[in-house]
């Protein structure tokens, strides 16, 4: 019996070992290439805004305002040429994606520079469909602190060649949580790189360098 509880100690410490060491192997991956400088990007051609929350009344949360606040900025700031707008549009009546587009067409940017990812389910889903279903190459990625270096660790590993800039604008309720969520979802995308997973949808290309009316809804 001592020694078995022995054995689950040790799987434990080496476990928690684990566990510390991706987490700063992801850190580590992302930290060369994350700003909070619009003047320190480097020009690419994509901008992906990460998918958040949007309100009842399809108006954006203020972590997605943030992020699309932040990538307008570099756009506005000729960093890159075209958004790759990425979230979720599972359902009729719930859509990240085109709540960002009325909010930058509001802002004067027009519809053949806005790309929609309707299925950016998740950090992973994005990644992979930007390089598979957009055929993106190089790209800044904008999304909070807390988020980008999983961000950029997943497209980096996916072959992408990438950027991150930090959209922070406020202090977020729970912010504390989102930081330690982060931990566990370091761990599923780990996996989910290890196993080449698929996303949830794949689709038809639709490449970033063509038309951007074929990503969006029909009327």
């Amino acid at each position: 019996m001592r020694r078995l509880l022995n054995i689950l100690v040790f799987g434990i410490i080496i476990g928690l070992a684990g566990i510390l060491i991706l987490q700063l192997h992801v850190k580590r991956t992302s930290r060369d290439v994350i700003t909070t400088h619009v003047s320190e990007l480097k020009t690419a051609y994509t901008g992906i805004v990460l998918g958040a929350s949007v309100k009842p009344d399809k108006t954006l949360s203020p972590i997605l305002q943030d992020r699309v606040d932040a990538a307008l900025l570099a756009y506005e700031n000729k960093k890159f040429k075209k958004f790759l707008l990425s979230g979720d549009h599972g359902e009729k009546n719930y859509d990240e994606v085109n709540a960002m587009k009325n909010y930058l067409n509001d802002k004067g940017v027009p519809d053949e520079d806005i790309f929609l990812d309707h299925a950016g389910f998740d950090t992973y889903d994005t990644m992979f469909r930007a390089r598979d279903v957009f055929k993106v190459d190089n790209a800044i990625i904008f999304t909070q602190e807390f988020h980008l270096p999983r961000a950029v660790y997943i497209a980096k590993k996916m072959g992408l060649d990438v950027q991150g800039y930090v959209a922070d604008n406020r202090e977020y309720p729970g912010n504390s949580h989102f930081a330690r969520r982060e931990w566990l979802a370091n761990i599923k995308a780990w996996m989910e790189l290890n196993i080449d997973k698929s996303p949830t949808y794949t689709g038809k290309v639709i490449p970033i360098t063509g038309e951007s009316s074929l990503s969006h809804d029909k009327n």
